[in-house]
């Protein structure tokens, strides 16, 4: 099984005639994503062509919807724009808006964080994030559900389920997995912003109760308290064995590591409070990033 996607997700793509957009639609449906329309204001009634097939393109999400039946989203909106276009999913009902633009406005997203604290339909990932992928059954699990950035070709469909702030991390895990013949049930990309839409304690709770999910990697940054709420949740609650590793346990106070959110200040998010409640929760620790399929596979 998996959980947020399937392969017959049907997702839409916000930004599709935008180059980077445009560029991972058209790998998305190559790896076999029900990509069913694109959202372009002004440019309703085009076509985008890519894998084969031709996607209609609409004005609004709402719109896209009703004809088309999509209940997914990724978000390849400039950064202005982004939060509007968070909205405008949620607005028009979709289950999952995933936002993968970089550099949104902190304020445009305490704003999305606010409208959507009393929205129990929509669930967002990220932004700044790689996005959501479930492998497909088929080969080279070719035929599965592809939302974002991720390369598609390291994933393969099995029962380990990934969760990260860090989209390269999140890659290096998959890709060790991958070589070891072990795939996974879905891969979440969270996103480094400090305002986001889906923690890692979300995701470890789905995990959880998804009964083909065997085993979890979950992979942090510092800055922050999520992880170690994770940790306090996985200790009391989890069933299924949890591996870890902490980024950025040489950074300096103070200096931002790559995410927005990776900084430690006033002596809170720290890698080593991370990794204390990590042993805590009896989360196999990996050293270093090469030790994360290893740390799990030796605990199942």
């Amino acid at each position: 099984m998996s959980i947020l996607v399937k392969p017959d997700t049907k997702v839409l793509i916000q930004g599709i005639t935008g180059s980077f957009g445009a560029r991972h639609a058209q790998l998305s449906l190559e790896y076999g994503s029900q990509i069913v329309a694109g959202v372009t204001p002004g440019k309703g009634g085009q076509f985008f062509n890519g894998g084969g097939r031709e996607v209609p393109i609409f004005d609004t999400v709402s719109e896209a919807v009703k004809q088309t039946g999509a209940t997914a989203s990724a978000v390849f909106v400039p950064p202005p724009f982004a939060g509007d276009a968070i909205l405008e999913g949620a607005d028009a009902g979709l289950e999952l808006v995933v936002a993968i633009t970089e550099g949104i406005p902190v304020r445009d997203m305490v704003r999305v964080k606010r409208a959507l604290a009393g929205n129990t339909k929509t669930r967002l990932i990220g932004p700044n994030c790689p996005g959501i992928v479930t492998p497909g059954a088929g080969k080279d699990s070719h035929g599965g559900c592809r939302i974002g950035i991720a390369p598609g070709y390291i994933h393969k469909a099995g029962n380990i389920g990934v969760v990260s702030r860090s989209g390269t991390l999140t890659y290096e895990a998959v890709w060790q997995l991958t070589s070891r013949g072990v795939g996974q049930s879905t891969c979440v990309g969270i996103g480094g912003d400090p305002v986001n839409g889906t923690s890692h304690l979300d995701v470890i709770k789905l995990f959880n109760e998804d009964p083909e999910t065997a085993g979890i990697i979950m992979i942090g940054e510092i800055g922050g308290s999520a992880e170690e709420e994770a940790a306090e949740w996985i200790k009391q609650h989890c069933r299924k064995p949890v591996a870890g590793f902490i980024a950025g346990a040489t950074a300096p106070p103070g200096r931002r590591m790559g995410h927005a959110g990776a900084i430690v200040s006033g002596g809170k998010g720290t890698a080593a409070a991370k990794i204390a409640a990590f042993k805590d929760a009896g989360i196999g620790i990996a050293v270093t990033p090469s030790e994360m399929a290893d740390t799990l596979l030796k605990m199942m």
